[in-house]
């Protein structure tokens, strides 16, 4: 497929505005690094490798690309452990089973009369038929090649995936193509537009880091992250908004084992708004604190501080 063709297939991804603009659309505020980021990867046809903290919106950029761009999300998820047939392909060997206990059955009266020679034909050309695409499992990095309308494949958690498995993608991330021994090397129709993520649990090697471009998503600014919840939670008044984004603001300047995310501060301003919490109080921000702080010696060390910090929270300009 030509450049022409590839990026007709994501036309709608014309500039970093537009870009911007409609990941808006479905609900996603973006920033104008992360914007250009996706124009380049693109037009430059390199993934993006995204690095930050968990939950600031690493695997929800891919999610919001495929429905604003309306192309299929193929994700794998990254595990120790994780090899070529997971990630990949399978054979349906259900099937196989199937088709070779059929084929056993009538073997007679398939193969005829004929001597060692032809009957041993015969029988590798069912073998052919076996290995074929129609015994074919695809799993995301194949299914992503397929598509013909273009997609977005993620590639999510690679720093928990193997050395071994991370050498394995550069094949993908290079050329778009994979390999498989018995139908050859199948070549994507529409290149996706890929994005891998990581958590930093362990460093990734250079060569995978070469063909990506780097993006670094961290915690949101009071506005941005104001921006984000109201697009996630509709109708939320503004004045509790403006407090509850300062309190979760504040936290994050505590010595904390886990920092609340943006995404626990969307379930936090759910939950206020579930309780039809008008303005934050000590004793509501004591009974929701678990919505925020995912470990119990983190809740016990704010034990003295929470007053104060709902407080300045409640009157923040």
């Amino acid at each position: 497929m030509t450049q022409t063709e590839t990026s007709s297939a994501y036309g709608a991804l014309a500039s970093p505005e537009a870009i911007t603009a409609g990941l808006g659309e479905v609900g996603y505020i973006s920033t104008p690094d992360i914007s250009m980021a996706v124009y380049l990867a693109q037009n430059l046809r390199k993934p993006i490798l995204i690095e930050g903290p968990a939950g600031v919106g690493k695997t929800d950029l891919a999610r919001s690309l495929a429905e604003w761009l309306d192309v299929p999300l193929d994700r794998l998820q990254c595990y120790e452990g994780l090899d070529e047939s997971k990630a990949l392909y399978e054979w349906k060997y259900g099937k196989q089973l199937l088709y070779t206990q059929i084929l056993k059955d009538r073997l007679n009266e398939v193969l005829g009369e004929g001597d060692l020679s032809a009957l041993t034909g015969k029988l590798g050309d069912f073998e052919d038929l076996f290995f074929s695409e129609q015994f074919l499992e695809p799993r995301p990095l194949l299914r992503a090649m397929q598509q013909t309308k273009g997609s977005v494949l993620l590639i999510d958690e690679v720093d928990k995936a193997d050395e071994a498995f991370e050498a394995f993608l550069l094949e993908v991330l290079s050329d778009y193509q994979v390999t498989v021994p018995e139908l050859g090397t199948i070549f994507a129709q529409v290149p996706p537009i890929v994005v891998l993520t990581s958590n930093a649990v362990r460093e990734l090697g250079d060569a995978l880091k070469r063909r990506c471009l780097h993006l670094h998503i961290g915690f949101p600014d009071a506005a941005r992250e104001r921006a984000i919840v109201g697009a996630r939670v509709p109708g939320i008044e503004a004045s509790l908004l403006k407090q509850l984004v300062a309190f979760v603001q504040a936290l994050r300047e505590e010595d904390l084992r886990k920092q609340p995310s943006i995404a626990e501060t969307v379930d936090w301003a759910r939950a206020l708004t579930l309780l039809h919490v008008e303005a934050l109080g000590e004793e509501t921000v004591r009974q929701t604190l678990n919505v925020l702080l995912k470990y119990e010696s983190d809740i016990a060390a704010l034990e003295n501080k929470v007053g104060s910090l709902a407080r300045a929270a409640a009157s923040a300009p």
